[in-house]
């Protein structure tokens, strides 16, 4: 992607997903008025910058958790009838779970468009919930019936279902365990073939337990869980289920009038972290900064 990284003698920065046409008027008009070419430097993002070493701007502690806002640094469009219940970013592409009986869905969305090129829609009793990817497989929960769906990532085909006992709210994966959660304080750690829990924990702020934990991702060695009808998102210490840093989600929340904050996706490769919520117009790109 190119960014116009200085144009003399008014300076543009950080423009994301420069379009063509925009790059032909700049030209157009710094020739009308007589800007040196020269000032006009165009920089291929994808070849010229390297992915940041972490997503962190310090290190998450779980003994002194520092709190992170978000600014957004690019911004894409998201279907404001989603009731998003969960998100991932696999292969270039979202891949999204919707939610509501009779509304239900799993999505694959091309980012720069929105536009939706595979769909598979849920029989209307069910209520669609977290989705991750494991291997070639999608992985979906559904809220209050005791089945999850496995579903071939390239032909959205369902090769199979799981027993699930609890309510299905939230859904990622580590490489090593699928990790869920059901609303409550605790974090499920699922064999990925078997899909019989390995392991819970219970993820807690000093002593105190933290409940309504929803969707997750699973981020540079730690989990991210938005907290239903909050605008916080915890960042989680996998072995212990102590809270290691919290995001806040800041200036995101003008979009919250739609549906509360509801999905977390991570390009693993960019080191990219993605924001949305239920209903949301709007999908952002953000990076964490720390708060004073």
């Amino acid at each position: 992607m190119c960014a116009i990284e200085h144009i003399t003698p008014i300076e543009l920065l950080s423009i994301r997903r420069l379009r063509p046409w925009l790059i032909f008027w700049v030209t157009v008009f710094s020739l009308m008025i007589g800007w040196p070419l020269a000032t006009i430097r165009l920089i291929d993002s994808a070849h010229a910058q390297s992915p940041p070493a972490t997503l962190w701007p310090v290190p998450p502690d779980p003994f002194a958790p520092p709190v992170f806002t978000c600014r957004v640094i690019d911004t894409f469009p998201h279907d404001p009838h989603a009731f998003t219940q969960g998100l991932i970013f696999e292969d270039g592409y979202f891949f999204e779970g919707t939610g509501l009986k009779g509304q239900s869905s799993l999505r694959k969305v091309i980012p720069d468009s929105g536009r939706i090129v595979q769909m598979k829609t849920l029989s209307d009793q069910y209520f669609g919930e977290g989705v991750t990817a494991f291997g070639n497989r999608l992985i979906q929960l559904t809220w209050k019936s005791p089945h999850g769906f496995i579903y071939d990532k390239q032909t959205f085909k369902r090769i199979g279902t799981f027993h699930w006992p609890r309510e299905g709210w939230g859904i990622t994966e580590n490489g090593t365990y699928l990790i869920v959660s059901d609303g409550s304080d605790r974090l499920y750690f699922l064999d990925p073939e078997t899909f019989a829990t390995h392991h819970v924990v219970s993820v807690h702020e000093g002593k105190k337990a933290l409940n309504r934990l929803n969707e997750l991702e699973f981020v540079e060695g730690f989990v991210l869980a938005n907290i239903w009808q909050t605008d916080r998102i915890a960042v989680i210490s996998p072995e212990t289920g102590r809270v290691a840093a919290w995001i806040r989600l800041g200036t995101l929340m003008k979009e919250a009038h739609r549906g509360v904050p509801n999905g977390i996706a991570y390009d693993r490769q960019g080191r990219r972290l993605f924001i949305t919520g239920k209903r949301w117009s709007h999908l952002f790109e953000v990076a964490l900064y720390r708060e004073p």
